[in-house]
């Protein structure tokens, strides 16, 4: 099986969102698209799946809200309770409305470390991983889409500087 792939490199992104929305009517594979800037709406045009990072949210911030409630119980109750401002410290539930700024600080902290910590999981950025970016055009003015080969090399290359590309190659991917 071949490891040809095509870049269709593009000057404008609303040329760029025709050209994905042909290339996906047409039924050709995109790999990626490459861009200088987040460009509304491509996600949707590129067919992805919704982002489940909201939920690892979610539960990383009951995470959080349950280290705290544990850490403020063990600490202020349990280990070593004190009497600060004639406040009972025999019971968690009489101390709770003192403890909220405290749990809402927890659950943004463990939520907001952890979601860094899964989204260069997930994105796969490592520590001193080497770029990606097929060409440096796209760190400034230019988009790219790459799009698998699958014997069909001249169809492709004709589609693609009919949708507007200034710029077609052909690459063997490794």
């Amino acid at each position: 099986m071949s490891n040809k792939v095509i870049y269709a490199i593009y000057n404008d992104d609303d040329i760029l969102m025709d050209a994905v929305k042909k290339t996906r009517a047409a039924h050709h594979h995109i790999e990626e698209v490459f861009t200088p800037f987040p460009v509304h709406g491509l996600d949707k045009a590129m067919g992805l799946a919704p982002t489940r990072l909201a939920i690892c949210s979610f539960i990383y911030g009951l995470c959080g809200l349950s280290f705290a409630t544990w850490m403020m119980n063990y600490i202020m109750i349990q280990d070593w309770p004190q009497d600060i401002g004639g406040k009972p410290s025999f019971s968690y539930i009489d101390n709770m409305p003192s403890f909220v700024p405290i749990m809402f600080e927890e659950t943004v902290f463990f939520a907001a470390h952890l979601m860094v910590i899964t989204f260069y999981m997930r994105s796969r950025l490592w520590p001193f991983k080497e770029a990606e970016n097929p060409d440096v055009r796209t760190t400034d003015d230019h988009f790219l889409m790459e799009v698998a080969v699958n014997n069909n090399e001249e169809e492709l290359v004709s589609f693609f500087e009919g949708t507007g590309a200034v710029e077609v190659k052909v690459i063997e991917k490794h």
